[in-house]
C-alpha cells in the first residue's frame, strides 16, 4: 500500500461553482515535492491540511474533520473504464491518489500510517456537488457518483509531517464496528433508514455524520 500522487489546488474561476467568488480549488494537480500536512482548524475557517493546496468554499471543504481527500487509483481505473476516458490522479480533487488501499471500504475511525510521521484517521465519504459535476464535465455524475458508492474518505490529523510520493501506507487501527465509509455515504446519501447504523462509529465519525444520525434515530425511535 503506497502514495500513488500528492495533489494540490489552486484558486480558478469557473462557472461550475456556488462559491460567491465563482472560484474552486477541485483542479489538483500532483507534485513531486514534500508536503506538509497538518490540522488546519475547525470548518468554516480552516482550510486544507496540506501546505499549498487552496481550498476556497470553506462552507463546505476543509476544516479538521475533512483536513484530507483520499482516492484509490483502482476506483479512478474502474471509472476510467465506464467513462471511455483518461482519468489523472487528482481529477477527482483528492490530495492523496493511494494505491492498495481500500479507501471507500475503510472502516470510519480507522487510522492510516503514510510515511515516517504522518498519521490520518478516517471520518466520512466525500458527497458530491455542482462543481464536481462541472469539473468532470460528465452528464449526471452527481447521480452516477451517488450510485456507484465508492466516495473515497476524508481524514483528520491525527500526527503532522510531510509526505511525498511513493510513501508507503500502513493501517495502525482498525476500529470494533462494521461502520464503513461506503455505508456512511450510503446512509448520508439514498439510505437514511441506515443512519442509525452509524453511531457505533462514535466521536470518530465527521460531526454533521454523527449529528444527522442522532436527529434520525431520536426522530424514528430506532
Amino acid at each position: 500500500m503506497k502514495l500513488l500522487s500528492v495533489n494540490l489546488g489552486r484558486r480558478t474561476p469557473v462557472p461550475h461553482t456556488d462559491h460567491p467568488e465563482g472560484v474552486t480549488g477541485i483542479d489538483k494537480q500532483p507534485t513531486d515535492a514534500a508536503v506538509r500536512i497538518s490540522a488546519p482548524g475547525p470548518k468554516g475557517s480552516g482550510a486544507s491540511g496540506l501546505a499549498g493546496d487552496e481550498v476556497c468554499d470553506l462552507r463546505h471543504h476543509g476544516g479538521d474533520d475533512q483536513a484530507v481527500y483520499a482516492v484509490a487509483r483502482e476506483d479512478l481505473d474502474d471509472w476510467e473504464r465506464e467513462l471511455g476516458r483518461t482519468l489523472r490522479n487528482g481529477v477527482f480533487g483528492e490530495n492523496l491518489t493511494t494505491s492498495g488501499v481500500d479507501v471507500s471500504g475503510a472502516l470510519i475511525g480507522e487510522r492510516w500510517r503514510i510515511g515516517s510521521s504522518v498519521v490520518l484517521e478516517v471520518t466520512s465519504g466525500r458527497i458530491p456537488c455542482r462543481t464536481f459535476q462541472g469539473h468532470l464535465g460528465e452528464q449526471r455524475w452527481v447521480k452516477r457518483f451517488t450510485e456507484k458508492g465508492a466516495p473515497g474518505a476524508y481524514l483528520r490529523v491525527i500526527e503532522p509531517g510531510e509526505v511525498r510520493v511513493g510513501d508507503a501506507v500502513e493501517i495502525l487501527h482498525r476500529p470494533d464496528h462494521d461502520v464503513t465509509v461506503a455505508l456512511q455515504f450510503r446512509a448520508t446519501t439514498t439510505r437514511r433508514d441506515l443512519l442509525p447504523r452509524l453511531l457505533a462509529a462514535g466521536g470518530a465519525l465527521h460531526p454533521e455524520a454523527l449529528a444527522a444520525a442522532r436527529k434520525y434515530t431520536e426522530q424514528n425511535g430506532s
